[in-house]
């Protein structure tokens, strides 16, 4: 059912202009959460998210050492440069305060009398201390009323309950904080809030919600948290103000915003959001490009089903599984058995899979043997007649394969499984081999050999696919991993005498294709290497 309703919300929400933004006016707000030991520090930091470009801060006083209400409140209000939201927050609720609850809610309602614009209390106290400044409230404060669950995101029905039950507290602004089990939980609380009729926080926890921060103004969120230093997070899962800001543009997100994303496993480590988002910017298009932190790809298409989200990217380990997904493969992704870009199309929405990734690479690693990135040269590849080992047997390593065998080359598919490797190398008639036997496979010198893996990616830099002493018979290696820029078996591969090419060429060169996919423009070629080269 929850999944159901999901794409029910998804297929409508474009459409639902909500000129109410979920309840209010304006734009999706930023918060800065100040977290410190001391008032002191709290107010060094109020400036910082001032500077920062936050709309408002909330004051966690559950994280203060020494806290005395009548003064430290009235300093508080008195320095703080932005609009004040004040929480106390609890143990019993995930917070750090575990005293007597008078105390506690009699601080809160000093705040109010002491010109706070918001406090949040827990719904579990809220309709006490709702009861307890019935008539006294200021006519621009706003009570929040927040529930968080910290464990899994209850079905739309539950949630809906609860929101309900919320606003039955007598609450300003509802917000509901829930975990991402994963990423598909994240929209039973999209729906929850492109369609509630009060304003509403709607955040899910976690690396898996991630996209619910950034998100929020397309689905009429009435906040969003963004920290002010990364590390330092109130809740798991928050993106830096810079991230938020400036990385994925979030003032420039509303209704009518295409959504796009790379799906991985891992996926946060990925520069694509950083390349799209600041094309998407300079180019004027209204996008936004977000990591999709994906277990299961079936269950993530069935879920976000709808026109809203555009396209995709897909990376390790997801790229034959996707293919399955797509209700259409261009017929060279089909060969080679693994999508790397997914395009819904506006018409139908129906779901088109490519492979862009044996372009980036065979290109860069053409420009490597020709000793130019920028070779113009024509004619024959200088891949033709070339021995060429790719390590690894999953869609990257496939494309390679097809792409180095369509230049003539010959070639070898080296992998932990051999039965694995042996069936890839049979698909694109060629040679196998297991991993462990490329420490004593050099029948030749000047081969080529094709990382494909993610052995060497952060945060394992130290790892290695093959030993140094077995990278002298190589002319050229190339490497898939990107991050970072310089893997180990890059570095061993200079040090033995072979041309590298990075990962990076890869990357670049698979994005101008996807970008022009994307957005039907052409790629700002120079941005995205200028782009990249300051990463």
């Amino acid at each position: 059912m929850a999944m159901e309703s999901s794409n029910v919300l998804l297929a409508s929400s474009s459409a639902l202009k909500m000129a109410s933004g979920g309840g209010r006016n304006g734009p999706t707000l930023v918060c800065a959460p100040i977290m410190a030991e001391s008032v002191d520090k709290m107010v060094a930091n109020m400036e910082k998210a001032k500077q920062g470009g936050a709309d408002l801060v909330e004051i966690r006083l559950d994280s203060l050492k020494s806290f005395n209400p009548h003064e430290d409140l009235k300093n508080l209000i008195k320095e703080c440069p932005l609009p004040t939201l004040f929480t106390y927050r609890p143990k019993w609720e995930g917070g750090q305060y575990d005293g007597d609850e008078k105390k506690r809610l009699d601080a809160l309602r000093l705040a109010m009398e002491f010109g706070a614009d918001y406090i949040d209390v827990e719904i579990q106290v809220a309709r006490e201390f709702n009861d307890s400044i019935y008539g006294k409230k200021p006519e621009k404060f706003k009570v929040i009323v927040s529930s968080h669950n910290y464990l899994d995101t209850p079905s739309v029905e539950d949630l809906g309950n609860l929101v309900a039950r919320i606003q039955a507290t007598g609450a300003d602004i509802v917000k509901i904080a829930t975990t991402a089990v994963e990423i598909t939980d994240v929209a039973r609380v999209f729906q929850i809030t492109v369609h509630s009729q009060v304003p509403i926080i709607g955040i899910v926890m976690g690396e898996k919600g991630f996209i619910s921060r950034i998100l929020c103004p397309k689905f009429g969120g009435f906040l969003t948290f963004g920290t002010i230093e990364s590390g330092i997070v109130s809740a798991p899962g928050q993106p830096t103000m810079k991230e938020l800001l400036h990385l994925y543009n979030f003032r420039l997100i509303g209704p009518d915003t295409k959504l796009f994303g790379i799906i991985g496993k891992p996926v946060h480590h990925s520069k694509s959001p950083i390349l799209y988002n600041e094309a998407f910017e300079s180019v004027g298009f209204n996008g936004v490009y977000v990591p999709l932190l994906v277990d299961d790809v079936a269950k993530f298409f069935q879920t976000f089903s709808s026109a809203d989200f555009s396209g995709f990217s897909c990376t390790i380990p997801h790229k034959e599984a996707a293919l399955k997904c797509c209700d259409e493969v261009d017929p060279v992704a089909k060969s080679i058995g693994a999508v790397n870009c997914i395009i819904r199309r506006p018409t139908d929405g129906k779901l088109i899979g490519y492979n862009t990734d044996y372009v980036g690479a065979i290109s860069a690693i053409e420009d490597g043997l020709r000793g130019s990135h920028n070779s113009n040269n024509t004619g024959d590849s200088p891949l033709a007649g070339k021995l060429f080992v790719v390590i690894g047997a999953g869609g990257a390593g496939k494309a390679l394969a097809y792409g180095a065998k369509e230049k003539g080359a010959r070639v070898v598919i080296a992998n932990r499984t051999y039965d694995r490797a042996r069936e890839i190398a049979d698909t694109v008639g060629g040679d196998a081999l297991s991993i462990a036997d490329l420490d004593k496979f050099h029948p030749e010198d000047g081969m080529i050999l094709a990382n494909t893996t993610s052995i060497g990616m952060q945060p394992k830099v130290d790892e290695t696919p093959i030993p140094k002493h077995a990278l002298r018979s190589y002319s050229l290696v190339f490497d898939a991993v990107y991050t970072p820029k310089m893997t180990r078996l890059l570095r061993e591969a200079e040090e033995s005498g072979a041309v590298i090419v990075s990962g990076l060429e890869m990357f670049i060169g698979q994005a101008y294709d996807q970008f022009e996919r994307f957005t039907g423009l052409p790629a700002p070629k120079e941005l995205f290497r200028k782009t990249m080269a300051n990463y």
